[in-house]
C-alpha cells in the first residue's frame, strides 16, 4: 500500500508510471476512486498527462458516463461500479492491478470491494494485484489484513501551511462565519479561497451573504458538491481567468482527490454530514458532525498544493485535540441492504468468508437482509432469488429497484423511474419555498411538466438532472412510455418502502402509525393530512414519532392489492378488567397496522381459558375464590404430606406455577369475572387425588373429630405440625386420653374454652392437664360460671354442654 502526506502530490501519477511493468503484460489497471468528481478529475489528469482524449489509454466509468475503449489500460471507476465489474467476473480476467484510492474515506462499496478483491486473489488470482493508497489512514492494519503487504510512503511535494483558528462566536451561524473568514483572507491574502460547510444548504446561504455585500471586481463564488452537474463541478474545479480570484464554497466533497488551481486559502469550518443508519428506525438521516483530525488534516492540505498557503479554522486551538483521529467507517453506521445484496448476488452467506478491516456488525445485516426478504429479493436461508439479481442488475439501492421493477410489471413503469430519480437526486423544490409541503405528487407533476420556469418553488437545476436520471433509468428496464400517473405514486412508494407504510391513527388528526411501529406526524395543515394512508419515503428519523419529508397517499384497495399475501390474520382475545369479562375480536395486521377488526362471539375455548389463565396469574382485576372449605383440604393434604410420600404439593406457590394443570380445563366455557370466582376449587382439588388417596385423607386427617358429648369438632390443619381442635372443657370431662388423628399417630392440639367459647388452657397432654393445671383453672372458671359444675375429678365426671339443672 501507499502512503502520502495530507497536500502531497498527485497519486494518481502511480498508475501511470505502472504501465509498463513487466508484471502487467498487458492488462488492465482498475482504480477506484470514491466520488465522481474525483474520479472524473484523476481520469482527465492522466489521460492529460499521457497528451491523450479521455477513452484511450486512460478510459472511465462512472454512474451514466463510460468512457473506454479497446486501447484503454487504465479504468478509473466509482465505488459501485467496481463492484459490478466484480460480480460480472469475479477473477476480473484481465486486471493486473486493482488501485484503491483515498481508501482512508471507507466507505461501504470501497470495504466491500476490497474484501471481494481479496477473495478474487486468494481463491482465482494470487499474481492479481492490489494497491490501497491513502494519505491518512492506519497503514499497519490496511497492511495486516492485505497478508502484511509492504507500507510504501510518499513524501510527494508539498508546500507549508499556517494555521490560525478563528473562534466562532456561540450566537454565529456557521455561514456568518465562514462568511467573515472568507472577507478577511480575501482582504489579507492574495489567491484563491476553498471553504468547507456541511452542506447545499450552508453553501447557498453563505454564497448569499457574500454577494450581498460587494465583492471585489475579480472575485467570483462557485458552489462545488456532489449532487451539482460535473459541468458545474468542473467550473468550480479548472482554475480562475488571468487576474481573477474565485471563492470555491465546498462540501467534504473537496477534501481529497482533487487540486484546485489556484487555491491559497482554506476556511474550514469544522463541520460535515454524513449519513447515519439507525437499525432501530431502519431509516437514514444526515447529521452534520464535527470533522475528525485526519479530514481536518485533508482540508488544510488543499492550501498548499501549488504553493505555500493558509488555513483558517473556525473552533479554537484547544478543542482541536478533542476531534476523532478518523471518521468512522460507513460500515458501521450505514444502511447494509446493498451491501447484503451484493454478498447474498457472490453466494456468500457467512461474511466471516471475507477479509474484512471492520466486518458487518450482525444486527444491521440481520435487520437489511430481512428487508431484503420482505422485498423478495432473498429466501428464507439468505440465498439470492431471480428477483433479486434483477435488482441487482439495476445499480440502485435494493429497495428502488424493486419499486422499478415491480412498477414495470403493474404498468407503472415511467413513474416508477421519475420517482426512483427524484429520491436519488436532490428534492428540486427548493426547502425554503416549500418547508409544510411533503407531497410526492407534486414533485411528479413538476417533472412531467418540466415546470422550472413556471413555478418559482422549483429550481431549475436540481429538476434538470431528475429528469436526465430519469431518462437514464428508462434506459435500463428498457421501456419508452413518458407518461407520469401521480395517483400511482403512493403504490409505487409502498413497494420500495413496505416499512413505512402508515395509517392515521385518528379521523381527525396528523398523526400516523408506520407498518415498523414507530410514529410519523405531518406539518399541520398539509392536504396528506386526510389520506387515511401514506407511503412514507423520507423523514427526520426522530423517535417515537417522525416527521415526514416525502410521502404520497394510497387508497386502502391498493394497500390490498399489495400486500395482500403480508397481512396476517388473528384472532385477538383479552381480558378486559374493567368490563369483567373475555372479549374476542378477528384482527387483520400488517406489521403494526391494524387494518381490520371485528368482535367475535365464537372465539376458541381453550384460548379464552388461557387468556383467564393469564389474567389470573398476572393478578390483572381477576382472581380465584379460596373458600374455608378449599382452604381447609389444603391444610388436610399438606398434613399428610408430611407423615407419607407421593400427596401432592398445594402451597400457594406450587399451585401458581401448575395452574396449567390443575385449573385451566375447568376454565373452559368459562368467560366473566363471576363465573371464575364461583369454581369450586375444593372439589377441583379433591379431583386431583385418586380414589385411594380420597379414603386415605379420610382417615389419615379426618375433617371432625367426636368428643365424648358426641359433638363433631372440626379439626384445624393451619399448623400441619399440630394439627387441632377448639373445644369446651366440659365436653372431655370423663376423658383421659388426647384425641388422635392419623391412625393414631399424631395428638391433637387442645385447644380448651370456657364455656363462653373463650381461650383456658392449649395441650396436647389431656391426662397431665386434668393432673394438674386443672386445679388452678377449676378455681377461676368456678368464679366466674358457677351456674356449671366442676368437678374435683374431671376423668370420673360426666361430659356435658350445659350448665346445672335449675332447682
Amino acid at each position: 500500500m501507499l502512503q502520502a502526506p495530507p497536500g502531497a502530490g498527485k497519486t494518481t501519477r502511480v498508475p501511470l508510471a505502472l504501465l509498463d511493468a513487466g508484471w502487467l503484460r498487458g492488462q488492465r489497471i482498475v482504480m477506484l476512486e470514491p466520488r465522481r468528481l474525483a474520479a472524473r478529475a484523476a481520469a482527465r489528469y492522466m489521460a492529460a498527462a499521457l497528451g491523450e482524449s479521455l477513452g484511450d489509454t486512460v478510459g472511465m466509468r462512472i454512474r451514466g458516463e463510460t468512457r473506454v475503449s479497446r486501447a484503454t489500460r487504465i479504468e478509473v471507476v466509482t465505488e459501485g461500479v467496481l463492484t459490478r465489474l466484480l460480480h460480472a467476473d469475479p477473477s476480473l480476467d484481465g486486471v493486473g492491478l486493482v488501485v484503491f484510492d483515498e481508501f482512508h474515506e471507507r466507505s461501504l462499496h470501497a470495504d466491500l470491494g476490497l474484501a471481494f478483491a481479496l477473495q478474487a486473489q486468494e481463491l482465482l488470482r494470487p499474481e492479481l494485484r492490489i494497491l490501497v493508497m491513502s494519505a491518512t489512514l492506519d497503514g499497519t492494519a490496511v497492511s495486516t489484513l492485505l497478508g502484511n503487504a509492504p507500507i510504501i510512503r510518499s513524501e510527494g511535494r508539498t508546500f507549508p501551511v499556517e494555521v490560525r483558528h478563528l473562534s466562532m462566536r456561540s450566537d454565529q451561524r456557521v455561514e456568518g462565519a465562514v462568511a467573515s473568514a472568507v472577507r478577511r483572507a480575501l482582504a489579507e491574502e492574495a489567491g484563491s479561497v476553498l471553504a468547507f460547510l456541511p452542506g447545499a444548504g450552508e453553501i447557498a446561504r453563505t454564497a448569499a451573504l457574500l454577494t450581498a455585500d460587494s465583492l471585489p471586481r475579480d472575485v467570483s463564488v462557485v458552489p462545488l458538491y456532489g449532487d451539482l452537474s460535473g459541468r458545474d463541478q468542473d467550473e468550480a474545479v479548472l482554475p480562475p481567468p488571468p487576474g481573477r480570484r474565485k471563492i470555491v464554497l465546498a462540501t467534504s466533497i473537496a477534501e481529497t482527490s482533487l487540486t484546485i488551481e489556484g487555491v491559497r486559502v482554506v476556511v474550514d469550518s469544522g463541520l460535515s454530514r454524513v449519513p447515519r443508519f439507525s437499525p432501530r428506525t431502519g431509516m437514514t438521516r444526515l447529521e452534520t458532525v464535527r470533522v475528525s483530525r485526519a479530514a481536518a488534516d485533508q482540508r488544510c492540505g488543499r492550501a498548499g498544493r501549488t504553493a505555500a498557503g493558509l488555513c483558517y479554522r473556525l473552533w479554537p486551538a484547544g478543542d482541536h485535540a478533542g476531534l476523532l483521529d478518523r471518521a468512522t467507517p460507513e460500515m458501521l453506521v450505514a444502511d447494509l441492504a446493498p451491501l447484503a445484496l451484493d454478498l447474498a448476488l457472490a453466494g456468500i452467506v457467512d461474511v466471516s468468508q471475507l477479509r474484512w478491516l471492520d466486518p458487518p456488525p450482525p444486527a444491521a445485516l440481520a435487520q437489511a437482509r430481512e428487508l431484503l426478504r420482505e422485498l423478495g429479493a432473498l429466501d428464507e436461508r439468505s440465498m439470492i432469488t431471480t428477483h433479486g439479481r434483477e435488482m441487482a442488475s439495476l445499480g440502485v439501492h435494493p429497495r428502488l429497484a424493486h419499486m422499478l421493477i415491480a412498477g414495470r410489471a403493474l404498468g407503472s413503469a415511467a413513474t416508477a423511474c421519475a420517482i426512483a430519480a427524484l429520491l436519488e437526486e436532490r428534492d428540486p423544490f427548493r426547502t425554503e419555498a416549500t418547508a409544510r409541503d411533503s407531497d410526492v405528487r407534486l414533485r411528479l407533476r413538476a417533472i412531467a411538466s418540466g415546470g422550472a420556469g413556471r413555478d418559482s418553488r422549483v429550481d431549475a437545476g436540481r429538476l434538470h438532472r431528475v429528469r436526465e436520471r430519469m431518462s437514464t433509468l428508462k434506459s435500463a428496464l428498457r421501456i419508452s412510455g413518458s407518461a407520469i400517473d401521480e395517483d400511482s405514486a403512493g403504490a409505487l412508494l409502498a413497494l420500495a418502502y413496505p416499512d413505512r407504510l402508515a395509517r392515521r391513527r385518528d379521523s381527525a388528526g396528523n398523526r400516523f402509525l408506520m407498518r415498523n411501529g414507530h410514529g410519523a406526524w405531518l406539518e399541520d395543515g398539509s392536504a396528506l393530512s386526510r389520506a387515511t394512508w401514506l407511503s412514507i419515503a423520507e423523514t427526520d428519523g426522530q423517535h417515537p414519532e417522525a416527521r415526514v419529508f416525502l410521502a404520497a397517499p394510497l387508497e386502502e384497495s391498493e394497500v390490498e392489492l399489495l400486500f395482500r399475501a403480508q397481512v396476517v390474520s388473528e384472532e385477538i382475545v383479552e381480558w378486559q378488567p374493567a368490563a369483567g369479562a373475555v372479549a374476542a375480536r378477528q384482527r387483520e395486521r400488517l406489521g403494526a397496522i391494524i387494518v381490520r377488526e371485528v368482535p367475535r362471539r365464537d372465539a376458541d375455548d381453550e384460548v379464552v381459558a388461557r387468556t383467564l389463565l393469564g389474567a389470573i396469574q398476572r393478578r390483572n382485576g381477576l382472581e380465584l375464590s379460596w373458600t374455608d372449605a378449599a382452604m381447609r383440604l389444603r391444610a388436610r393434604v399438606a398434613f399428610v404430606r408430611q407423615l407419607e410420600d407421593g400427596w401432592p404439593d398445594w402451597s400457594d406457590a406450587t399451585l401458581d406455577a401448575s395452574m396449567d394443570a390443575w385449573l385451566l380445563p375447568h376454565l373452559v366455557g368459562v368467560r366473566r369475572r363471576s363465573e371464575v370466582e364461583a369454581l369450586d376449587l375444593a372439589a377441583i382439588l379433591l379431583a386431583q387425588l385418586s380414589f385411594s388417596q380420597r379414603k386415605s385423607l379420610d382417615r389419615l386427617a379426618p375433617t371432625h373429630l367426636v368428643v365424648p358429648t358426641g359433638s363433631r369438632i372440626p379439626v384445624d390443619y393451619a399448623d400441619p405440625a399440630a394439627p387441632a381442635i377448639a373445644v369446651r372443657l366440659q365436653e372431655l370431662f370423663g376423658l383421659a386420653e388426647t384425641p388422635r388423628i392419623a391412625e393414631g399417630r399424631v395428638p391433637v392440639m387442645l385447644r380448651l374454652l370456657s364455656p363462653a367459647g373463650r381461650p383456658v388452657q392449649v395441650t396436647r397432654d389431656l391426662a397431665g392437664f386434668w393432673r394438674s393445671s386443672y386445679i388452678e383453672v377449676r378455681k377461676e372458671l368456678r368464679g366466674r360460671y358457677p351456674k356449671h359444675e366442676w368437678p374435683e375429678d374431671p376423668m370420673s365426671a360426666a361430659p356435658t354442654r350445659r350448665a346445672k339443672p335449675r332447682a
